[in-house]
Protein backbone atom coordinates (compact mmCIF):
# COMPACT_ATOMS: atom_id res chain seq x y z
CA UNK A 1 0.00 0.00 0.00
CA UNK A 2 2.69 2.48 -1.04
CA UNK A 3 0.24 5.10 -2.32
CA UNK A 4 -1.89 4.95 0.83
CA UNK A 5 1.14 5.30 3.13
CA UNK A 6 2.40 8.25 1.11
CA UNK A 7 -1.00 9.90 1.44
CA UNK A 8 -0.66 9.95 5.24
CA UNK A 9 2.64 11.85 5.11
CA UNK A 10 1.32 14.28 2.51
CA UNK A 11 -1.85 14.88 4.53
CA UNK A 12 0.05 15.62 7.74
CA UNK A 13 2.23 18.08 5.80
CA UNK A 14 -0.88 19.81 4.44
CA UNK A 15 -2.35 20.04 7.94
CA UNK A 16 0.82 21.75 9.17
CA UNK A 17 0.70 24.13 6.20
CA UNK A 18 -2.94 24.95 6.97
CA UNK A 19 -2.03 25.61 10.61
CA UNK A 20 0.85 27.94 9.74
CA UNK A 21 -1.20 29.78 7.12
CA UNK A 22 -4.10 30.18 9.54
CA UNK A 23 -6.71 29.10 7.00
CA UNK A 24 -10.09 27.61 7.86
CA UNK A 25 -9.28 24.41 5.97
CA UNK A 26 -7.79 22.69 9.02
CA UNK A 27 -11.00 20.91 10.00
CA UNK A 28 -11.45 19.57 6.47
CA UNK A 29 -7.91 18.23 6.50
CA UNK A 30 -8.61 16.58 9.86
CA UNK A 31 -11.72 14.96 8.34
CA UNK A 32 -9.61 13.49 5.55
CA UNK A 33 -7.08 12.31 8.16
CA UNK A 34 -9.83 10.47 10.05
CA UNK A 35 -10.98 8.74 6.87
CA UNK A 36 -7.41 7.66 6.11
CA UNK A 37 -6.83 6.47 9.69
CA UNK A 38 -9.92 4.27 9.58
CA UNK A 39 -8.89 2.84 6.22
CA UNK A 40 -5.38 2.00 7.42
CA UNK A 41 -6.60 0.42 10.65
CA UNK A 42 -9.06 -1.90 8.88
CA UNK A 43 -6.35 -2.77 6.38
CA UNK A 44 -3.78 -3.58 9.08
CA UNK A 45 -6.18 -5.44 11.39
CA UNK A 46 -6.74 -8.71 9.56
CA UNK A 47 -9.08 -10.21 12.12
CA UNK A 48 -12.64 -11.05 11.14
CA UNK A 49 -13.45 -12.69 14.49
CA UNK A 50 -12.67 -11.78 18.07
CA UNK A 51 -9.41 -12.90 19.58
CA UNK A 52 -9.29 -14.58 22.97
CA UNK A 53 -8.03 -12.95 26.14
CA UNK A 54 -8.90 -10.00 28.33
CA UNK A 55 -7.03 -7.55 26.09
CA UNK A 56 -9.07 -8.40 23.01
CA UNK A 57 -10.85 -5.04 23.19
CA UNK A 58 -7.64 -3.10 22.50
CA UNK A 59 -5.81 -5.72 20.45
CA UNK A 60 -5.72 -3.37 17.46
CA UNK A 61 -3.83 -0.83 19.58
CA UNK A 62 -1.37 -3.42 20.90
CA UNK A 63 -0.84 -4.65 17.35
CA UNK A 64 0.70 -1.34 16.17
CA UNK A 65 1.02 1.35 18.86
CA UNK A 66 2.97 3.60 16.48
CA UNK A 67 -0.19 3.93 14.39
CA UNK A 68 -1.52 6.33 17.05
CA UNK A 69 1.22 8.88 16.32
CA UNK A 70 -0.73 10.64 13.50
CA UNK A 71 -3.56 11.28 15.97
CA UNK A 72 -1.14 12.97 18.36
CA UNK A 73 0.52 14.88 15.53
CA UNK A 74 -2.85 16.19 14.35
CA UNK A 75 -3.74 17.35 17.88
CA UNK A 76 -0.42 19.18 18.15
CA UNK A 77 -0.99 20.80 14.75
CA UNK A 78 -4.43 21.98 15.90
CA UNK A 79 -2.81 23.52 18.99
CA UNK A 80 -0.21 25.24 16.78
CA UNK A 81 -3.08 26.63 14.71
CA UNK A 82 -4.50 28.11 17.95
CA UNK A 83 -7.67 26.12 17.51
CA UNK A 84 -8.30 24.50 20.92
CA UNK A 85 -11.81 23.47 19.91
CA UNK A 86 -10.49 21.42 16.99
CA UNK A 87 -7.78 19.93 19.20
CA UNK A 88 -10.33 18.87 21.81
CA UNK A 89 -12.69 17.48 19.19
CA UNK A 90 -9.89 15.50 17.55
CA UNK A 91 -8.66 14.11 20.88
CA UNK A 92 -12.24 13.13 21.74
CA UNK A 93 -12.67 11.44 18.35
CA UNK A 94 -9.36 9.58 18.69
CA UNK A 95 -10.30 8.15 22.10
CA UNK A 96 -13.84 7.34 20.98
CA UNK A 97 -12.73 5.61 17.78
CA UNK A 98 -9.84 3.64 19.23
CA UNK A 99 -11.46 2.60 22.50
CA UNK A 100 -15.15 2.34 21.64
CA UNK A 101 -16.24 2.62 18.00
CA UNK A 102 -13.78 0.34 16.26
CA UNK A 103 -13.63 -2.47 18.88
CA UNK A 104 -17.43 -2.58 19.02
CA UNK A 105 -17.90 -2.63 15.26
CA UNK A 106 -14.84 -4.56 14.02
CA UNK A 107 -16.50 -7.97 13.86
CA UNK A 108 -19.91 -6.65 12.74
CA UNK A 109 -18.48 -4.62 9.85
CA UNK A 110 -16.10 -7.41 8.93
CA UNK A 111 -19.00 -9.72 8.10
CA UNK A 112 -20.56 -7.27 5.66
CA UNK A 113 -20.83 -7.96 1.98
CA UNK A 114 -19.54 -5.45 -0.52
CA UNK A 115 -23.02 -4.16 -1.31
CA UNK A 116 -23.82 -3.60 2.35
CA UNK A 117 -20.49 -1.83 2.84
CA UNK A 118 -21.26 0.54 -0.03
CA UNK A 119 -24.69 1.35 1.43
CA UNK A 120 -23.11 1.95 4.85
CA UNK A 121 -20.45 4.15 3.25
CA UNK A 122 -23.06 6.37 1.58
CA UNK A 123 -25.12 6.54 4.78
CA UNK A 124 -22.10 7.59 6.87
CA UNK A 125 -21.23 10.37 4.44
CA UNK A 126 -24.85 11.60 4.47
CA UNK A 127 -25.05 11.60 8.29
CA UNK A 128 -21.91 13.73 8.50
CA UNK A 129 -23.83 16.46 6.68
CA UNK A 130 -26.32 16.81 9.55
CA UNK A 131 -23.93 16.27 12.48
CA UNK A 132 -23.03 19.45 14.33
CA UNK A 133 -20.66 18.04 16.97
CA UNK A 134 -17.14 18.08 15.56
CA UNK A 135 -15.96 15.10 17.60
CA UNK A 136 -18.85 12.92 16.42
CA UNK A 137 -18.32 14.05 12.85
CA UNK A 138 -14.65 13.04 13.03
CA UNK A 139 -15.72 9.67 14.45
CA UNK A 140 -18.13 9.18 11.55
CA UNK A 141 -15.31 10.07 9.16
CA UNK A 142 -13.20 7.37 10.81
CA UNK A 143 -15.98 4.82 10.27
CA UNK A 144 -16.23 6.04 6.68
CA UNK A 145 -12.61 5.01 6.19
CA UNK A 146 -13.32 1.58 7.69
CA UNK A 147 -16.30 1.08 5.37
CA UNK A 148 -14.19 2.21 2.40
CA UNK A 149 -11.53 -0.38 3.20
CA UNK A 150 -14.15 -3.14 3.49
CA UNK A 151 -15.59 -2.08 0.14
CA UNK A 152 -12.15 -2.46 -1.40
CA UNK A 153 -11.31 -5.74 0.35
CA UNK A 154 -14.59 -7.33 -0.76
CA UNK A 155 -14.05 -6.34 -4.39
CA UNK A 156 -11.91 -7.99 -7.06
CA UNK A 157 -8.17 -7.51 -6.86
CA UNK A 158 -6.78 -5.07 -9.39
CA UNK A 159 -10.15 -3.92 -10.76
CA UNK A 160 -9.48 -1.01 -13.09
CA UNK A 161 -13.18 -0.18 -13.39
CA UNK A 162 -13.43 0.43 -9.63
CA UNK A 163 -10.40 2.70 -9.81
CA UNK A 164 -11.95 4.69 -12.65
CA UNK A 165 -15.28 5.09 -10.83
CA UNK A 166 -13.45 6.19 -7.67
CA UNK A 167 -11.42 8.78 -9.57
CA UNK A 168 -14.57 10.18 -11.20
CA UNK A 169 -16.29 10.32 -7.81
CA UNK A 170 -13.30 12.10 -6.31
CA UNK A 171 -13.31 14.69 -9.10
CA UNK A 172 -17.04 15.30 -8.75
CA UNK A 173 -16.70 15.64 -4.98
CA UNK A 174 -13.97 18.24 -5.43
CA UNK A 175 -15.78 20.38 -8.00
CA UNK A 176 -19.32 20.15 -6.56
CA UNK A 177 -18.67 22.61 -3.67
CA UNK A 178 -17.55 25.18 -6.22
CA UNK A 179 -21.09 25.26 -7.58
CA UNK A 180 -22.90 24.52 -4.30
CA UNK A 181 -20.72 25.65 -1.32
CA UNK A 182 -23.03 24.21 1.41
CA UNK A 183 -22.23 20.71 0.11
CA UNK A 184 -18.61 21.06 1.23
CA UNK A 185 -19.39 19.20 4.45
CA UNK A 186 -20.41 16.19 2.35
CA UNK A 187 -17.82 16.63 -0.39
CA UNK A 188 -14.77 16.34 1.88
CA UNK A 189 -15.50 12.85 3.29
CA UNK A 190 -16.80 11.70 -0.09
CA UNK A 191 -13.66 12.88 -1.88
CA UNK A 192 -11.46 11.34 0.82
CA UNK A 193 -13.23 7.96 0.56
CA UNK A 194 -13.04 7.96 -3.24
CA UNK A 195 -9.37 8.93 -3.14
CA UNK A 196 -8.54 6.11 -0.70
CA UNK A 197 -10.45 3.61 -2.82
CA UNK A 198 -8.67 4.75 -5.97
CA UNK A 199 -5.21 4.66 -4.36
CA UNK A 200 -5.80 1.19 -2.90
CA UNK A 201 -7.12 -0.17 -6.20
CA UNK A 202 -4.25 1.29 -8.19
CA UNK A 203 -1.80 -0.27 -5.74
CA UNK A 204 -3.04 -3.73 -6.76
CA UNK A 205 -3.36 -3.20 -10.51
CA UNK A 206 -1.48 -5.81 -12.51
CA UNK A 207 -0.51 -5.93 -16.15
CA UNK A 208 -2.62 -8.29 -18.22
CA UNK A 209 -0.61 -11.52 -18.72
CA UNK A 210 0.79 -12.07 -22.21
CA UNK A 211 0.10 -15.61 -23.47
CA UNK A 212 2.86 -18.02 -24.50
CA UNK A 213 2.55 -20.30 -27.51
CA UNK A 214 4.53 -23.14 -28.99
CA UNK A 215 6.65 -22.62 -32.10
CA UNK A 216 7.59 -25.28 -34.64
CA UNK A 217 11.17 -26.21 -35.51
CA UNK A 218 13.63 -28.72 -34.17
CA UNK A 219 11.50 -29.13 -31.10
CA UNK A 220 8.64 -27.55 -29.27
CA UNK A 221 9.71 -24.19 -27.92
CA UNK A 222 7.87 -21.56 -25.99
CA UNK A 223 7.84 -18.09 -27.41
CA UNK A 224 6.16 -15.02 -26.05
CA UNK A 225 3.22 -14.11 -28.25
CA UNK A 226 3.54 -10.34 -28.66
CA UNK A 227 0.54 -8.58 -30.23
CA UNK A 228 1.04 -7.52 -33.86
CA UNK A 229 2.10 -3.99 -34.63
CA UNK A 230 -0.61 -1.72 -35.99
CA UNK A 231 1.61 -0.87 -38.98
CA UNK A 232 4.97 -1.90 -40.40
CA UNK A 233 7.91 -0.03 -38.92
CA UNK A 234 9.50 2.54 -41.16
Amino acid sequence: MTFVNMAMGILLGLLLAFAVAGTGALRWGVTALCVLSGFQLRLADRRWDRRGGALDWISHVRMAPARLLPWGAAVIIAIIARSPQDAQALAFAALLCELMVYPASAVLLGRMTRGAAVILLIALIAVQGITTHEGLRYSLAFLTGVATCITWLRGPDGDGRTSGIALVGCALSIFTPVMVPPLLILAVPAASACAMLALATMSTLRRRPVPWRTEGGDGPRLRRGWPPLPSRPA
